[in-house]
């Protein structure tokens, strides 16, 4: 799987804690593997956000993405449940 970085994303990533940090990078190679693997809670958005999905970095932190096919992801946002707002 392709990544993309949107400069958002990576504002936001880079004002999380190095715990966090390492906690993404680590769900971020299993996502990489498979997106839709069982342990990220991969989930399609509703409302303004339907065209958007959302893994589970753990209990608080989140990844919003945009799946532009079965080879390339757009990272867009990462934070805790605010993000959706």
């Amino acid at each position: 799987m392709i990544i993309i970085y949107t400069s958002k994303f990576e504002k936001e990533y880079k004002s999380l804690s190095l715990d966090v940090k390492k906690a993404v990078e680590k769900k971020e190679a299993v996502f990489r593997k498979n997106p839709f693997d069982q342990s990220l809670n991969t989930h399609k958005l509703r409302g303004r956000l339907k065209e958007y999905w959302s893994w589970s970095v753990d209990y608080e932190y989140r990844i919003i993405f945009y799946l532009k096919n079965k080879k390339e992801a757009w990272f867009l946002s990462v934070g805790n449940h605010d993000i959706y707002y």
